[in-house]
């Protein structure tokens, strides 16, 4: 008999997966719960065991392709009279499976009818139709379907603003208004190849990280305020909390989470999304830091939550845990969703001015640089302090230039009178 797998609903809001690696072959045996595929959603990344025992029949999608929720996925020849019947619902993908950055060999060409390649002598733009076979379903409601019928646009031409990158019926407007061109997709057009260059599949984790920036620069209106800070009570209260410290020492991010928390209380328009839809600004209850984490594999953001009622200590604690679990593909949905503001920092690598891009739907992120020791005038002397800038993106729809100085401001303050920040005796 054959039994027919269905994506199932893996996640809040998810309506398809990109599958980005297969772990079975068409005609392998198969164990019950095996692990058969990892899927990608914009929450998390999912192992999917087989909910039958059997054979492999047909693999439905390939590789960098995406699988709507409800879709057959795989094909299983299991026994006649087996436990549970070719007709029994899809099993759900075993809790806790969720991960970050699962590693994956990546081929140097996207597999036969990936729908992604390209040819190598291509050079003109891709056709409408060609377009949506290499993009994969379009995202929209039935009446923004029928609107862009009415309005004779084709709908696959455009960049969804909406939730994971749903078309709206204001982008297909803009369109028709000849406005807008920023939610327009340009023309997918190949790229000449030269002896020795290698192809990189462009899925898994970096085609979201391309889909999330390329959303939040279309949609917020970006702009960047800068500030230095004097750390240098800073770095002699955290070298002080490291010399009596008996187990792992505590990094200056925990103190900026904690300082950053606290001005996010402050000012809750920064802690705070624009539902365009309903036309509201969505202030948060509560402070969820998200950590936009540079890895192998790419950028991830790991959340902190509820980073207003943690110590500096708890926080670093939590920080290392999720470092872990990362680094294990161990971390659950809960550790990589609901941020609602965003830290982003490289260390000792930060340099000194960075312009990062929102997280959408986030309405600022904010940039830590490097300390370094550098001159500074202090009553009338040049003397050697250790600085830092800190650069913030904000989504101007949202937030005033004037706000977005005076949370900067609230940050600095705490970062240099730090004493306040550290609620344990040292």
């Amino acid at each position: 008999m054959i039994y027919e797998f269905k994506l199932p609903d893996i996640g809040e809001g998810v309506v398809e997966g990109e599958v980005v690696r297969w772990l079975v072959k068409e005609g392998d045996a198969l164990r019950l719960d095996q692990p058969m595929v990892e899927i990608m959603t914009d929450k998390a990344t999912v192992e999917i065991p087989a909910p039958r025992a059997g054979k492999v029949g047909k693999r439905m999608f390939a590789e960098g392709q995406l699988c709507p929720v409800g879709k057959v996925l795989i094909t299983i020849e299991v026994e006649a009279g087996a436990e549970g019947s070719a007709s029994a619902a899809p099993a759900k993908a075993a809790p806790g499976t969720a991960h970050a950055l699962t590693p994956a060999a990546a081929p140097t060409h996207a597999p036969a009818g990936a729908g992604r390649g390209m040819t190598v002598n291509r050079t003109q733009p891709l056709s409408p139709a060609e377009r949506a076979r290499a993009l994969g379903p379009v995202l929209a409601t039935p009446a923004t379907r029928k609107l862009a019928r009415d309005l004779g646009v084709d709908i696959r031409a455009l960049f969804g603003t909406g939730a994971s990158g749903r078309i709206t019926s204001d982008d297909v407007r803009r369109a028709t208004a000849g406005v807008g061109t920023a939610a327009r997709g340009p023309a997918l057009v190949a790229i000449a190849r030269g002896p020795g260059d290698v192809a990189v599949p462009f899925r898994g984790v970096r085609r979201k990280i391309a889909e999330n920036m390329s959303r939040s620069k279309h949609s917020a209106a970006h702009f960047l305020y800068v500030e230095e800070v004097d750390c240098t009570d800073l770095v002699a209260l955290r070298d002080k909390v490291n010399a009596k410290a008996t187990g792992k020492k505590i990094s200056f991010l925990p103190f900026i989470v904690k300082a950053t928390a606290y001005a996010l209380r402050k000012f809750p328009q920064l802690n705070a999304a624009l539902d365009e839809a309903a036309g509201e600004i969505v202030q948060r209850k509560h402070v969820h830091m998200g950590l936009a984490t540079s890895t192998d594999n790419g950028l991830i953001v790991p959340v902190v939550r509820d980073a207003d009622a943690l110590s500096v200590a708890q926080i670093a604690t939590e920080i290392d845990r999720l470092a872990e679990v990362t680094r294990a593909n161990k971390a659950a949905r809960e550790d990589l969703t609901g941020s609602t503001f965003t830290i982003t920092s490289l260390g000792q690598l930060g340099g000194v001015l960075a312009a990062p891009i929102i997280n959408h739907p986030e309405v600022a992120i904010l940039g830590v640089h490097k300390i370094s020791k550098r001159p500074a005038v202090r009553d009338g002397a040049i003397v050697v302090r250790d600085l830092m800038n800190l650069s913030i993106s904000v989504d101007h729809r949202v937030v005033d230039g004037y706000d977005a100085a005076r949370f900067v401001a609230a940050i600095k303050e705490g970062l240099e009178a730090p004493k306040g920040l550290w609620q344990e005796a040292v």
